[in-house]
């Protein structure tokens, strides 16, 4: 509020502002789904009748799933250092993004969910937190957590949860810039595995889009990070770094990501900065560009469809937005209907495959993701993931 200390009337800075007024007394609130209104009611719903519930859990803990909401719960888990494009703005700053994420699991996957915002960035504590609440929750998407700490963060609560964990940073932006790229080669009349891209970024979706595009036979990727592409000459590079130079970059390429885009049929952008033009003319006739730093594009995306046969952006005034609203909703709801310990690879390439084929027959340079409205989306991948899981034998 504002105002000053001889009476004025005070002034609400944030009044013209319509973002604040959808946020204002936050955006979620708990409702029961059962009315008390006699004795019985209370009874029933609080003690004695749910102590006859609770012993039955604790002599058959799978009841859990049919007797407590937490089966159809997700808790979405932040420590508040890689929010947006903001960066380190702390958990209480990124209540409001873990809020919104929250809503859209319920718009799109009828799930509830909890934000879980963290005061801590060592990753033992924030590991053994979530190990410690997880039995309240059907699912943990880890959102908006650093690299290089949310790869072990992610891995660990793998390892030792048995519900679906998912860094959505990670593997949401994967699945739908694969599903982007089937469509995109489409388009553009190629095979995915005759395209030669070149990602720029390697951080938490950099790493997440290349492992998944060689697991769907792309086989020649450069992946660059603030100093260059990576590759078996680099010093100091961190063991996920490590992995990526001895699985990508098989021309062994050792300069620039600009220099890298000389004739290369696909960019990646996942790391802010800008890429100039001559940069994409230099690349090869029919390309793809997919920039997707927010709010302002690595790639100008007017001036890269000179160049380009497909662009793609991340912001949603503009066609081919890659939204990770595309992918996790379905993915988390497929997996809890049925039942999985786990979210695997091949549940991501089912997911992906899903979102593509929702595009179908229609896609075209300007449609090969659907729109993130699109009710489709979520029932395909839902149903896409569980049966993966189903086949893969992960489930209860």
């Amino acid at each position: 509020m504002g105002g000053n200390s001889i009476g004025e009337p005070t002034t609400d800075r944030f009044a013209d502002d319509p973002a604040f007024a959808v946020h204002e007394g936050g955006k979620l609130s708990v409702t029961s789904t059962r009315a008390i209104e006699t004795i019985a009611d209370l009874a029933l719903t609080y003690t004695p009748g749910v102590a006859r519930v609770s012993s039955a859990i604790a002599a058959e803990p799978e009841l859990a799933r049919r007797f407590t909401w937490a089966p159809r719960v997700v808790a979405v888990v932040s420590d508040g250092t890689a929010v947006l494009g903001l960066g380190d703005i702390g958990p209480t700053a990124s209540l409001p993004v873990m809020e919104g994420k929250a809503c859209l699991f319920t718009e799109f996957a009828g799930l509830s969910a909890v934000p879980v915002v963290l005061s801590t960035t060592d990753v033992d504590t924030i590991v053994e937190t979530v190990a410690a609440i997880a039995p309240s929750f059907g699912g943990i998407n880890l959102e908006d957590i650093s690299a290089p700490r949310c790869f072990e963060i992610e891995a660990r609560l793998r390892e030792r949860l048995d519900i679906p964990v998912m860094h959505d940073d990670q593997h949401g932006t994967a699945i739908v810039v694969l599903a982007a790229l089937r469509n995109a080669a489409k388009v553009v009349g190629r095979p995915i595995g005759d395209l030669r891209v070149v990602v720029a970024g390697a951080g938490a979706a950099g790493v997440a889009c290349t492992k998944i595009l060689l697991e769907a036979g792309v086989g020649d990727i450069a992946v660059a990070d603030s100093k260059g592409v990576l590759h078996a000459g680099r010093a100091d590079l961190t063991p996920i770094k490590q992995w990526l130079v001895e699985n990508t970059n098989r021309a062994g390429y050792a300069g620039t990501m600009v220099g890298a885009l000389e004739g290369a049929d696909v960019y990646l952008g996942l790391s802010g900065g800008s890429v100039p033009e001559a940069a994409i003319a230099s690349m090869a006739p029919g390309c793809i560009v997919f920039s997707l730093a927010n709010p302002t594009p690595e790639v100008d995306p007017e001036m890269a469809a000179k160049y380009a046969a497909v662009v793609a952006t991340g912001r949603s005034d503009l066609a081919n937005q890659i939204n990770n609203v595309l992918a996790f909703p379905g993915i988390f709801r497929g997996a809890i209907d049925a039942g999985a310990r786990a979210i695997t690879e091949d549940m991501k390439l089912a997911a992906a495959a899903a979102i593509a084929d929702v595009v179908g027959d229609e896609v075209r340079a300007d449609y090969i993701v659907p729109s993130p409205l699109d009710r489709r989306v979520a029932e395909a991948v839902a149903a896409a993931v569980a049966s993966c899981a189903r086949e893969q034998g992960i489930t209860r």
